[in-house]
């Protein structure tokens, strides 16, 4: 009997290989990531830039994740549609498209995007988003540009030990007189 030499090894993995990224499957979740990170592209440089804008990121952040639940709820047939195109085009396989609609559906498509959403979900929740939203409108850049009485309030309101409800009303106050105050009187903070 003879052994397969390593060379023969070899050509069976690259063949199993090829026939594996020839699959629909593989083809579908390749157009579906690329797809993915078009939508989250400018929410992912945002983040990166070392001049972070913070409420310019946390509005690209929003849109990212209705841009996300938009193509899980309406994005599937367009995308087979275009995954099909390509693979007729490319004389691949698809043979398992419609007998696997379901298992791309379920499987493959929605679970990636919860996947994804669920990421931007843990890594800004409401709390982290209100803090970096607070922390932007005391940003003294532009005579206070992006300051928001109410965001700063709602942030407040996170840390009941530190604010009752009469410091709380006393804070509503100070803001409306400090954003006058910075903006019209102190040097400092004008352009």
């Amino acid at each position: 009997m003879k052994e397969n030499s390593p060379h023969d090894l070899d050509k069976l993995a690259a063949g199993n290989l090829l026939d594996k990224i020839q699959e629909f499957e593989f083809i579908f979740v390749l157009h579906l990531m690329f797809k993915m990170l078009l939508l989250t592209n400018e929410l992912n440089k945002a983040l990166q830039k070392k001049d972070q804008d913070i409420v310019n990121a946390m509005g690209l952040l929003n849109l990212s994740k209705r841009r996300l639940q938009t193509m899980r709820e309406s994005g599937l047939e367009s995308l087979m549609d275009e995954v099909s195109s390509f693979c007729d085009y490319q004389d691949r396989r698809k043979k398992s498209k419609i007998s696997y609609l379901h298992h791309f559906r379920v499987e493959v498509f929605y679970a990636i995007i919860d996947l994804q959403l669920q990421e931007l979900n843990n890594r800004f929740d409401v709390v982290t988003s209100d803090l970096l939203l607070g922390m932007a409108s005391l940003n003294p850049i532009d005579s206070f540009a992006n300051f928001s009485k109410s965001i700063i309030m709602k942030l407040a309101e996170y840390y009941k030990s530190e604010f009752g409800d009469n410091e709380l009303r006393d804070l509503s106050y100070q803001l409306d007189s400090f954003i006058v105050y910075a903006r019209e009187c102190d040097s400092k903070f004008l352009n």
